[in-house]
């Protein structure tokens, strides 16, 4: 009888949310993006408009031995407490206003607390390539048809299930003191809220997820002799997952209580943000990865695992996904280590440096003379499942220029993510529309070469907030501000920047594209020769 009261006033709040958000000018709901480099808070009005955003940088990703990567969690909450509190001032917009928050992150990485709820080591995130000897174990242990099953997808060092396995093998007095498993976005809910949630969409990616039935998988889970304890509740995406605590509310502004919904990984968040929600419309999604996504009524399993099947930000959806791992990041690599120039040169015009670079690959020519970038540098993933790939420029002449080699690292990028159409073709879902978002969305060059790679018109949406964008857009969808997550992207997506393919172009890149699709069988020997001297030294 206590619980049907409860119920009765849960229900009674959303009902009083949903008519607040619908009656309102000064309804706000709050969008948190943990990503790889940095983490961004967003700001959407009632009607699903962006209202403003505010990013703030992580430490430099740390890797203690080739092909890892680590971040410390208690960074990430760092940058999302600034982040908000910068997006509030910058706005001017009061913290009780916001009637929902949406979090949204960069997926698999591993976050293991002890019984104090205490971070036990960093967290290894979603592009180290360390555990290969985890996975090929799972893949034996559990079986892969039986994982594909119920997970559909194998087991991949990406993935969060091999990293626990490593610490379980390497650190097993880490291991032994694990309390709870985190994903990274849901880390920065236990600091928000004091609880432990998780949702659908990030948990797809564990290896541990059953992602049809749409919860932990007990039998993958039992099979690798992990506590099922440690894993905590599972959510739809637009459900509230917890209540705001005081003490935050408090330093941030905002009011205690405030529902947090499930949110989704950052993925399926860009996917709601980029409007990606019926058959047919895919994104083309370049950050520090990149992602070709597509929504899916139904499941549906590729059996070689060369892209991903997840559950969506969408109730009772799915969505699948080919992964590039080191797209915007060889651009950042570029610019890191080759780019100092244009970094100061930014610095001093107050231009972004990227765009500067961009500026100079315009002029070569499409194809480069035959220059072609491998984009390997954490490995590969769509489709070639490798974690010992690593990054190529083949065919470089005396006659190359600067310019042909920032060029070859956008074509190299785009190469990769074509590859993802092509498995697409093969699983039969269907591609009407490719709308470009993150640093290849931004960038008309960048755009332009997709098209022409893609062989597919480019656009874009007019709020190119990504997965801050779409989780905040769940956050109105879970406070009743709209209906369904179709109707909140249907009333707030609006689409600019058509970019159609150039024919000439096109045709050069088809040919290019064969080349490219040769390299990596024609490498793989040597790229295992090269782990096995690098792990040796």
């Amino acid at each position: 009888m206590a619980q049907k009261r409860q119920d009765r006033r849960t229900l009674c709040a959303w009902r009083f949310l949903a008519h607040r958000a619908r009656t309102s000018h000064c309804v706000m709901f709050l969008g948190i993006d943990i990503g790889t480099t940095g983490t961004r808070a967003v700001l959407i009005d009632a009607l699903g408009k962006v209202v403003g955003g505010e990013s703030s940088e992580h430490e430099p990703i740390s890797t203690p031995e080739p092909q890892w990567a680590e971040q410390q969690p208690e960074n990430w909450w760092s940058a999302a407490r600034l982040a908000v509190k910068s997006v509030l001032a910058r706005t001017g917009v009061r913290g009780g206003a916001i009637l929902g928050i949406g979090l949204s992150g960069q997926m698999h990485g591993l976050v293991l607390l002890d019984k104090q709820h205490s971070v036990l080591r960093p967290s290894i995130i979603w592009c180290d390539q360390r555990c290969q000897a985890q996975a090929d174990h799972i893949t034996r242990t559990v079986g892969y048809d039986k994982l594909i099953e119920i997970t559909c997808n194998p087991a991949l060092t990406g993935f969060t299930a091999p990293k626990l396995a490593w610490v379980q093998v390497h650190e097993p007095e880490v291991f032994h003191r694990i309390e709870k498993v985190l994903l990274p976005k849901d880390y920065i809910r236990f600091r928000l809220t004091g609880q432990f949630a998780a949702e659908v969409s990030d948990a797809s990616g564990t290896t541990l997820f059953d992602v049809v039935q749409r919860r932990w998988s007990d039998e993958v889970i039992g099979a690798l002799n992990f506590s099922r304890d440690w894993f905590p509740a599972v959510y739809e995406s637009v459900a509230i997952s917890g209540d705001l605590s005081p003490s935050v509310a408090q330093e941030l502004g905002l009011k205690a209580g405030t529902p947090v919904v499930g949110g989704g990984g950052d993925q399926a968040s860009g996917g709601v943000g980029n409007g990606i929600v019926s058959p047919g419309i895919v994104s083309s999604t370049i950050g520090t990865s990149g992602v070709v996504f597509a929504f899916m009524e139904n499941p549906a399993r590729d059996q070689k695992g060369r892209v991903h099947t997840f559950c969506h930000a969408v109730p009772q959806k799915w969505h699948v996904m080919g992964v590039t791992q080191g797209a915007g990041l060889s651009l950042r690599w570029v610019r890191d280590h080759l780019g100092g120039l244009e970094v100061s040169l930014g610095a001093l015009l107050k231009k972004d440096s990227y765009e500067l670079l961009t500026q100079q690959a315009a002029q070569a020519k499409p194809g480069c003379e035959g220059l072609i970038f491998l984009p390997y540098l954490m490995g590969e993933r769509t489709p070639h499942l490798d974690a010992n790939a690593r990054g190529v420029l083949f065919g470089l002449t005396g006659r190359h220029t600067r310019a042909d080699v920032l060029r070859a690292v956008l074509e190299g990028v785009a190469y990769s993510l074509k590859d993802s159409f092509l498995i697409f073709d093969d699983m039969k879902v269907p591609v009407t529309q490719v709308r470009a978002s993150g640093g290849g969305g931004r960038s008309a060059l960048w755009r332009q070469i997709q098209a022409d790679v893609f062989g597919k018109e480019i656009c874009t949406v007019a709020a190119d907030e990504g997965a801050a964008f779409g989780s905040a857009l769940v956050a109105a969808v879970g406070a009743g501000a709209f209906g369904s997550v179709e109707e909140a992207c249907t009333q707030s997506i609006q689409l600019n920047n058509h970019t159609h393919p150039i024919a000439a172009n096109a045709a050069r890149y088809a040919d290019y594209y064969e080349v490219y699709r040769s390299l990596y069988g024609a490498l793989k020997p040597s790229f295992d020769k090269v782990t096995r001297l690098t792990a040796s030294s």
